[in-house]
C-alpha cells in the first residue's frame, strides 16, 4: 500500500475505512471486516459477500395453490 492513513474511532466503536484502502482493496457495501487480535497485533481480513446465500436459489413447486400452510411434520395447519 504504501500511504498511511488514520481514522477515528467513534463513540460507538466504529471507524471508517478510507476510500483509497476500499478501492484498492475492492471493500464493497455488505463485506465483511474479521479482526483477529493476538499478541498485540491485529490482523484484519476482508471477506467479500458478492452474493447472498440464496440469490441463486430456485424454489421448487410443492403442489397446492400456496394459500394452506403446514407444520414442520407436514401436516396442514
Amino acid at each position: 500500500m504504501g500511504a498511511t492513513d488514520e481514522t477515528t474511532v467513534s463513540e460507538r466503536g466504529g471507524v471508517t475505512i478510507p476510500s483509497e484502502v476500499r478501492e484498492r482493496l475492492d471493500i464493497e457495501p455488505g463485506d465483511k471486516i474479521r479482526w483477529t487480535v493476538e499478541d498485540g497485533d491485529v490482523r484484519v481480513e476482508i471477506v467479500h459477500q458478492r452474493e447472498g446465500v440464496f440469490d441463486d436459489f430456485e424454489p421448487a413447486p410443492m403442489g397446492g395453490d400456496g394459500a394452506t400452510g403446514h407444520n414442520t411434520t407436514g401436516a396442514e395447519r
